[in-house]
C-alpha cells in the first residue's frame, strides 16, 4: 500500500503514465501481434457489415462506452452493451457477425462471464481487455490483450485507476488503427460530426454556400452597367459570368476597380466578356470549409465559385460565411 506521504498528485499521475509507457512497450514487443489480430477481427466485422459491441462492468463499464463512441466516431459501428443488462433480455442485441470487446481488469467479472455461453453459442469473435492473461475471460478470448499494471493509482490499492486508464488508451489506440486501415478520411469524420463547433470546423462548402437566386449570375454579353447592377444586388463583392450554367468566368469588386482605374469610363462600354477574368478560382461542393479558407488566404480572395466536375455553377461562398462558421 503506498505511504501516506507518497499519495501527491503528481505522483499518482505519474503512476498512471507509467502503466502507460508499460502498456506501450508491449504493443512494441510482445503483444504486436495479438493487438494486429484484434485490428483483423474489428476490420473483418466490419466487411461483414457486423458492429462493434463493447461490454464492462463498474468503471469498467464507463470506459467501455467511451471506447464504443470512440469507434462509432471514427467509422466502426459500434455500441455499448451492459453485461447485467443483456441477461435480463438485452442478449437480443448481438447478432452474428459482430465482434465483442469485453473489458475486465480481473477477467472474473461474473456478469461478463455469464456472456461467454451466448457468445460461442453465435459465433461471434471475442476480444478482452484483461490485467489476468491467465483468468477465465482471457483463456475464453479470441484475443486476450494484457492491460496489466504494477500497481494502481489508489493508495489502497482498490479503485480501478491505471488499469482503467490502460484501457481507455487501448482502446483508442484500437478505433485509431482500425480506422487508419480503412482509410478514413477528416471528409468521413466530417460526416459523422455535424453538430457543434467541430462540425462547423468540418463544415462542407455545399452546406455554407449561397445558391440559387442568391447567386450572382450575368452572361458574357451582359452590359458593365448592368455587371454592377448584379454585383450590388446579391451582395457578395463579385459575379459570375456563365453561359448555358457552365462558369466561363468572374468579375471581382477589385476587377472593376482596376478596370476603372485602367480605362476610364470607357470601362461602362464593356460587356462582362470583355471585362471578366477567364480563369477564376473553384473549389467543388464536397470540399472541407476549411480547404477553402486556405484557398482564399492563398490567394488573397474573398470568395470562390463553387461548381460541379462540369464546372456547372453551384454557389458562391465568401469569406464572411467562413467568418461565421468560427474558422477564421
Amino acid at each position: 500500500m503506498m505511504a501516506e506521504a507518497e499519495q501527491t498528485p503528481a505522483r499518482l499521475v505519474r503512476i498512471e503514465a507509467e502503466a502507460l509507457l508499460a502498456l506501450a512497450a508491449r504493443l512494441e514487443g510482445g503483444m504486436a501481434a495479438d493487438f494486429e489480430r484484434a485490428v483483423d477481427l474489428v476490420m473483418q466485422c466490419g466487411e461483414a457489415r457486423g458492429r462493434v459491441v463493447v461490454t464492462g462492468m463498474g468503471k469498467s463499464g464507463i470506459i467501455a462506452q467511451k471506447i464504443a463512441a470512440t469507434l462509432s466516431s471514427t467509422g466502426s459501428p459500434a455500441l455499448f452493451l451492459h453485461p447485467a443488462e443483456a441477461l435480463h433480455g438485452d442478449l437480443g442485441a448481438l447478432q452474428p457477425g459482430d465482434v465483442v470487446i469485453a473489458l475486465s481488469a480481473s477477467g472474473e467479472t461474473e456478469e461478463i462471464l455469464n456472456l461467454l455461453a451466448w457468445l460461442k453459442r453465435i459465433g461471434d469473435a471475442l476480444i478482452s481487455f484483461c490485467c489476468n492473461r491467465q483468468s477465465t475471460l482471457a483463456l475464453a478470448s479470441d484475443v486476450a490483450l494484457d492491460v496489466s499494471v504494477e500497481q494502481e493509482a489508489c493508495g489502497l490499492g482498490l479503485a480501478p485507476t491505471a488499469s482503467t486508464t490502460a484501457m481507455l488508451a487501448l482502446g483508442d489506440a484500437l478505433a485509431i488503427a482500425v480506422s487508419l486501415r480503412k482509410g478514413f478520411r477528416a471528409e468521413d469524420f466530417a460526416d459523422l460530426h455535424p453538430g457543434g463547433r467541430l462540425g462547423k470546423k468540418l463544415a462542407r462548402v455545399r452546406q455554407l454556400m449561397h445558391s440559387g437566386d442568391a447567386v450572382p449570375r450575368v452572361t458574357p454579353w451582359t452590359p458593365m452597367t448592368e455587371v454592377i447592377y448584379e454585383m450590388s444586388r446579391r451582395g457578395l463583392g463579385m459575379t459570375t459570368v456563365v453561359e448555358d450554367g457552365r462558369l466561363v468566368g468572374l468579375i471581382s469588386d477589385g476587377d472593376l476597380r482596376r478596370l476603372l482605374q485602367r480605362e476610364g469610363s470607357k470601362a461602362l462600354e464593356l460587356s462582362a466578356g470583355e471585362a471578366m477574368n477567364s480563369s477564376p478560382k473553384t473549389i467543388l461542393p464536397e470540399e472541407l470549409a476549411a480547404r477553402a479558407l486556405s484557398m482564399m488566404e492563398e490567394r488573397k480572395i474573398t470568395s470562390l465559385v463553387v461548381v460541379d466536375e462540369a464546372q456547372m455553377v453551384l454557389g458562391v461562398v465568401h469569406l464572411h460565411d467562413l467568418w461565421e462558421t468560427e474558422l477564421i
